[in-house]
């Protein structure tokens, strides 16, 4: 009985112990409390207590915490109507978007893109192994981006607020959460990879395979050769298409494919990654823009088409834009093929099926005019967009116990310190 005793007493003191080294270190609920420019962003979290508990234990996390100005885009932005239409669902994927396992320091980011999981996994939302990726970069001035989906942009503006799970950096900008493919490629004028992957019979493929890299030819690509492209029957064009495609276990973003890389395609042939002047090249083609996320992946755009029947065909840098590898007849500049197979309601957000399931709209948020109800304190909660009330609740940690517990911490520090 008394061994007993001295093991739980030893147990008590270690938790004290732990709890005295921490307390120079403000707990998550002090931090988000202190910065009035989260009060937004705070009542947000509070409202889905199973994330904000679950924030509360742990000891190495980053939170891209989005400023009060963040709220005032949000009409704005793609993000608007699940807040208006209160699609709880939604806005739980895009707090789990924010929150990023590990500590990610401001100085831990340089001129090179990194892509970093984050805690959203849910299957209607995401494919990627591992987590969501959203991407961070350093640029001139030590300024840190972080990008997400659609091509958003999110500046740092407050880094490294350290609280005792880890560290909080503010941003200025909602990010969002990656969209699949089809949903995806019209932001980035890629109209024609969209409707021919649709007349191709890929896009549920495309949509929701897990881990995809793909190679997206930019629509002048399409239209040099657009009159040879609509003439093809649609089993030819799928072929070709895959010869785009990469599946792996891994997601080959642009800091993942150093010069000489193999990627192996749908089609069962290989792709050659080259760089050189300065500038990235699959086969033959130059990558216009890198690293566009969608749902399950990412997307590189290319200026031309890549050949499967000439695989070993390899860049020259030289050259701004190679001549197309397959001959072909062109169209008019102001025809894009295959636009017409696109969706004809393509929403601003979806799911990571191949179905639109969800739509974004304008709402009052960011107005500073917003709250947020939970009805439930368990894995469902609900975002309410209403004036702002005195009193809203909050799910998670209530002050009184914080309070509490703080105190009481105190107190076995302040006896501790006199033994």
């Amino acid at each position: 009985m008394l061994a007993s005793r001295f093991t739980t007493l030893v147990a008590l003191l270690s938790v004290v112990s732990f709890a005295c080294a921490q307390q120079g270190t403000k707990d998550l609920t002090q931090l988000l409390e202190s910065n009035k420019n989260l009060s937004e962003f705070t009542t947000l979290l509070t409202s889905y207590g199973d994330i904000y508990a679950n924030l509360s234990f742990q000891s190495e996390v980053t939170i891209l915490a989005p400023n009060n100005d963040a709220f005032n885009k949000i009409p704005y932005s793609s993000l608007g109507p699940a807040f208006e239409a209160n699609q709880s669902q939604i806005v739980r994927a895009v707090l789990q978007y924010h929150i990023l396992p590990g500590l990610h320091p401001s100085g831990s980011y340089n001129g090179t893109f990194s892509f970093d999981k984050t805690w959203l996994q849910n299957t209607s939302y995401t494919n990627v192994t591992g987590g969501q990726a959203v991407g961070g970069v350093q640029q001139a001035g030590d300024v840190n981006v972080f990008t997400s989906g659609m091509g958003t942009r999110s500046t740092l503006v407050t880094a490294d607020l350290k609280f005792t799970g880890g560290i909080v950096h503010v941003i200025d900008t909602f990010l969002v959460p990656p969209q699949n493919f089809i949903q995806t490629v019209p932001q980035f004028n890629l109209t024609a990879a969209g409707g021919a992957v649709e007349n191709a019979s890929l896009a549920e493929y495309v949509n929701t395979h897990k881990d995809l890299t793909i190679f997206v030819p930019q629509n002048l690509a399409f239209q040099a050769l657009g009159g040879t492209l609509q003439s093809m029957p649609s089993s030819q064009l799928q072929r070709l298409l895959n010869y785009h495609i990469v599946n792996s276990s891994t997601v080959a973003y642009s800091a993942n494919l150093p010069n000489g890389t193999i990627l192996h395609t749908r089609s069962g042939q290989t792709l050659t990654i080259t760089f050189a002047s300065n500038s990235l090249f699959v086969n033959q083609a130059r990558v216009l823009q890198q690293d566009l996320l969608i749902a399950n992946g990412v997307m590189h755009v290319i200026d031309n088409f890549l050949d499967p029947a000439a695989p070993s065909v390899t860049a020259n840098p030289e050259v701004a834009t190679a001549p197309p590898l397959i001959q072909g007849t062109s169209l008019s500049e102001n025809v894009v093929p295959f636009t017409s197979y696109l969706p004809t309601s393509v929403t601003s957000f979806d799911t990571a099926s191949a179905t639109p399931t969800s739509s974004f709209g304008v709402s009052d948020i960011g107005k500073g005019t917003s709250a947020y109800a939970t009805t439930s304190a368990s894995a469902s909660s609900t975002h309410t967009s209403t004036k702002k009330k005195s009193g809203a609740k909050r799910v998670g940690a209530p002050n009184g116990v914080v309070t509490l517990m703080g105190g009481l911490v105190g107190g076995f520090c302040w006896a501790v310190g006199l033994l």
